[in-house]
């Protein structure tokens, strides 16, 4: 049974995308059913099922879409169905499907469109979800709107902020749009910044910020006012702490988005940083999407989650996924004859059959794990290790039985250990406790529709990046300049994970007990046994497969060194 894009196929259908497949390419036939979401591209996929359907594939079709028929459709149930109107050919009304035996499109269209023979094509839900947006996108208010706002106090603010509505008062009219872009773009943060003659926000996409977009000096303290009040805070707020934390919801086409939102004061104003936490992109697995990990990597995460107890850290700097791989880890872990507890600021993936807990303030996590120990846990998810309290509370928990899965901001998986040790845990504490210390990075992937051939890497990147002669003469593929529409002109499209583990066996837990090794020393270890996920040779097998360029690697993994 074939899986693709969180559709199910039964046998019958399985076997005949199998068959039309292999016509394509001969040697997807001996693809298992498990490997073709990872081994194969969704256009070709896509072909396939509108080949044994007799439809017509059509992969870029958004530029099609007229928008006044979206004018006679609600766009959050033509997103949910999957299916949209794109044009009317004659007496026919051309529609874009990315599931065939859905029956909504012909339930649906008929009464908005009497007196139109129904026409469908074949596309990716990606492109369906492009043309909806495309035919929904809001302009906002232009420039000589937000000159002419009068500043002035603003009256209570919007719950669950509706971002595809429109708004009369310009300001929340700028709001949404500057959030329904980020979300339609997928960014992961927006940030606003006040500097000494400019004001303006930018976008972070795929680990990088983008283009400055300028907004009107004067208007910094009306969006300022404006966000806090989203949140129910008082304006007079931001006068009397250096810093504020909160969270509000967003609705985008019906679809709710948390907004994790810090502000701090600075020199000339203040930074807002919000992170967007789009609950339907979360629901990741492990060896899918961006956690598509090779079979050696999957296989020790796997072994991993076997350990009955002790502390599992994933390490690794903000916005990397720690969280996104533990929490497909409990999906993983989550049995009826389980009972796992998280404890979580703010909870980013609430999992079926888990007991999720939200901290509203720090003073509330020493009570709320003391709690957690009293309510026969057998799994506990803590967000973070911040301070030393945390530390022993994850180390008295795992003393107990209890197995511990947590996120820790350290460069390198054997640092864990140092980290530990400075927030005041004994060495033989943490020895004892910690099972697997792990870290985590998000490279960029090179865009599949419009990366180009690159015959080796030059001496300069081979001498600086330690790589040897052999990575003269290999087939690499590179960005393409200004990219594509696919990749939104960028050359990159998305993400992947890489991992790095270090278990620590009992024989290593004894040796780091009695000080006969260093965590460096344990570190080298694992390099010189060559059979575990490493950083450095996990980027490189990308680069080598073709998925991303030296480049993203360099720019996210440290490589001036070798680990040989």
């Amino acid at each position: 049974m074939i899986e693709f894009d969180g559709i199910q196929f039964n046998d019958l259908i399985s076997g005949r995308v199998m068959d039309a497949l292999a016509e394509h390419d001969p040697s997807l036939a001996e693809l298992g059913h498990d490997q073709v979401p990872n081994r194969v591209s969704r256009p070709l996929f896509m072909s396939a099922i509108a080949q044994i359907n007799g439809l017509p594939f059509l992969p870029k079709c958004a530029e099609f879409c007229e928008s006044e028929l979206l004018d006679a459709c609600d766009p959050a149930l033509l997103t949910r169905g999957g299916f949209t109107p794109l044009c009317i050919h004659g007496e026919r009304l051309i529609v874009a499907i990315s599931n065939p035996w859905s029956s909504l499109p012909d339930e649906y269209l008929p009464p908005r469109f009497p007196d139109l023979q129904i026409d469908k094509v074949v596309t990716l839900s990606s492109e369906i979800s492009r043309a909806i947006e495309r035919g929904s996108t809001m302009a906002g208010p232009n420039r000589s709107q937000l000159e002419s706002i009068n500043v002035e106090d603003m009256e209570d603010g919007l719950q669950d902020f509706d971002v595809t509505s429109e708004y009369e008062e310009p300001i929340a009219q700028l709001a949404a749009t500057i959030l329904a872009t980020a979300t339609k773009l997928r960014a992961s943060d927006i940030h606003f910044k006040v500097e000494k003659e400019s004001f303006y926000y930018s976008f972070r996409i795929d680990g990088d910020l983008g283009e400055k977009f300028e907004i009107p000096m004067k208007l910094k303290d009306r969006i300022d006012a404006f966000f806090l009040n989203l949140m129910k805070l008082a304006t007079e707020t931001r006068n009397t702490v250096p810093g504020i934390s909160g969270r509000f919801t967003i609705s985008y086409y019906h679809r709710p988005i948390d907004i994790r939102y810090e502000r701090h004061r600075t020199y000339r104003g203040y930074h807002i940083t919000m992170r967007l936490l789009d609950k339907s992109h979360i629901n990741v697995k492990l060896g899918k999407g961006s956690l598509a990990f090779d079979d050696e990597t999957l296989f020790e995460i796997e072994r991993v989650m076997r350990i009955p107890a002790g502390i599992i850290v994933m390490s690794g700097p903000t916005g990397s996924g720690k969280s996104t791989t533990l929490n497909a880890m409990l999906r993983e872990l989550n049995r009826p004859d389980v009972n796992i507890l998280t404890l979580e600021n703010p909870v980013e993936d609430e999992i079926a059959g888990v007991t999720h807990c939200d901290l509203k303030s720090p003073a509330e996590f020493k009570p709320m794990i003391t709690s957690f120990m009293r309510s026969d846990p057998d799994i506990i998810l803590m967000g973070e290790v911040r301070d030393k309290e945390s530390a022993e509370l994850a180390i008295e928990a795992a003393v107990t039985g209890h197995k511990v899965l947590t996120t820790i901001h350290t460069p390198r998986a054997s640092q864990i250990i140092e980290r530990f040790e400075q927030l005041g845990i004994e060495r033989w504490k943490i020895a004892q406790t910690l099972k697997a210390a792990c870290a985590q990075r998000l490279i960029k992937v090179l865009c599949c529709e419009c990366k180009t051939p690159q015959k080796g890497i030059n001496e300069s990147d081979r001498r600086t990046f330690n790589l040897g002669e052999e990575w003269a003469d290999v087939s690499l593929f590179s960005p393409r300049a200004g990219g594509c529409s696919e990749c939104r002109q960028t050359g990159y499209s998305g993400r992947t994970a890489i991992l790095e583990i270090i278990p620590i066996t009992p024989r290593v837990s004894d040796q780091l007990s009695k000080g006969e090794i260093s965590p460096y020393d344990l570190e080298m270890m694992v390099l010189k046994d060559g059979s575990l996920p490493n950083l450095r040779r996990s980027g490189l097998r990308l680069l080598a497969d073709g998925q991303t360029d030296l480049q993203a690697i360099s720019k996210t993994i440290d490589m001036t060194y070798s680990d040989e």
